[in-house]
């Protein structure tokens, strides 16, 4: 990220609630999912990339974009979700990655998970399940109170080392800095052989499509945002209640502390052609991003949005709040999007669930949202997409131990990952 001083990215204040938590008005209303901007000169291409950073899809020349394939090792450079560089020694590659944002959420802790999550996924978006070091990127406010920092930071630093040793990783080191606003992200590396990672460009027509989280984490930390902002939630109240609010908010800190550990271990068992991760621009931007990024001409067409339930309707509400029926919305440490043959794409998802029950599953589902077809290195959504309202694990898992399940959805909906299947019919 190399943005500067940009306004819509400031958090309005820096201050605690009471009880220790960070208070909503960190981030702007609708721009704490924003990506920043590349600065003007480094970006090789228009089409925008991963993470803000330009991307050098089809310019084989370009210092940037993905490099040609070097005598000893496949490369990659700016515009996907890591670098990979051949190292000279053994047939090994470097993969790194970094990044960093500003809290998105009340709570500390779970700040400090979420940020860690986010940084492994650009790894697990290449089926990378293990993580050789992490370093930890943190910036206090300089507006804090030196008790404020002692309760708030440990809390952030505490989450994020929690969520690396769960990850089978751990921080050994890092850069704090005092800044206008709080920042936490991070540096994740392995050394690998080629065989352990799956490049992004391998997608063939007759693939599907597949994700493993559910959208619509930007439409509800805003709505929990406006529970306390009257003329906010008036254009939202009729649509959903303050406690389905409270419950989508924890649905989605839930969702994005979540690692896409599972997911990238499936890829390799499933012979996934390629993937990226769902962040700052969105399910559609990032299809976009990864299209461009592949060997063969082909098409994404997205068929399904998997969406927390009752974020759709939010967004309807709000007039397409943040575009997330049109697949623009923002997401923080979303699930990954990846390019499946057909024939094992039902059972990757299968296995996605079962991973719920299991003692090492780190709780996801996964939905066939779209095909790969012939095309121009493109992706698109359907002009009607089928919206698959996904319930909240919590309210499912207390219902199912009472023996019913009071979560519904519209009839046009279906929650079940294997069955969300787009038509293949050309």
């Amino acid at each position: 990220m190399f943005g500067k001083d940009l306004p819509y990215n400031r958090p309005i204040v820096d201050s605690l609630s009471t009880d220790g938590g960070i208070v909503r008005s960190w981030c702007n209303l609708g721009s704490c999912c924003h990506p920043v901007p590349v600065q003007q000169g480094l970006e090789p291409e228009v089409q925008p990339g991963q993470d803000g950073v330009g991307t050098g899809a089809g310019d084989e020349a370009s210092e940037f974009g993905q490099l040609a394939p070097v005598s000893h090792g496949p490369r990659l450079g700016i515009g996907m979700d890591s670098c990979v560089i051949p190292l000279r020694h053994g047939g090994l590659s470097l993969i790194q990655t970094t990044d960093f944002f500003y809290p998105l959420v009340e709570d500390p802790y779970m700040m400090g998970r979420i940020a860690c999550a986010n940084v492994l996924s650009d790894l697990y978006a290449m089926g990378i399940t293990d993580c050789d070091n992490m370093l930890m990127l943190l910036s206090v406010s300089q507006r804090m109170s030196e008790k404020e920092r002692e309760q708030v930071m440990p809390l952030m630093m505490k989450g994020f080392r929690d969520a690396a040793e769960e990850g089978g990783t751990s921080v050994t080191g890092g850069q704090t800095v005092v800044n206008p606003w709080i920042i936490i992200g991070g540096v994740a590396t392995v050394v690998c052989q080629p065989i352990d990672f799956i490049m992004p460009d391998g997608a063939v027509p007759g693939d599907v499509l597949v994700l493993t989280k559910p959208l619509g984490t930007q439409v509800a930390v805003n709505a929990h945002q406006w529970l306390n902002i009257p003329e906010k939630w008036n254009k939202i109240k009729l649509v959903i209640s303050k406690e389905e609010v409270e419950h989508a908010y924890q649905e989605a800190m839930l969702n994005m502390a979540t690692l896409n550990r599972t997911a990238a271990a499936l890829m390799h068992k499933f012979n996934a052609h390629a993937a990226t991760d769902i962040t700052g621009f969105g399910i559609i931007g990032h299809a976009r991003n990864l299209a461009k990024q592949q060997c063969n001409e082909v098409a994404f067409v997205i068929h399904n949005l998997p969406i927390l339930a009752k974020m759709a309707a939010v967004s309807k509400a709000g007039g397409n709040l943040f575009g997330l029926l049109h697949g623009t919305s923002s997401e923080t440490s979303g699930g990954l999007l990846i390019c499946l043959p057909r024939e094992q794409a039902a059972r990757f998802c299968a296995e996605m669930k079962a991973s719920r029950t299991s003692s090492v599953g780190d709780g996801q589902q996964a939905w066939i949202i779209g095909i790969v077809e012939k095309g121009s290195r493109c992706a698109r959504i359907i002009d009607k997409p089928r919206i698959i309202e996904v319930p909240y694990r919590g309210l499912a898992a207390g219902n199912a131990q009472e023996g019913a399940n009071t979560v519904t959805t519209p009839t046009n909906t279906n929650s079940s990952p294997a069955e969300a299947q787009p038509s293949l019919a050309q």
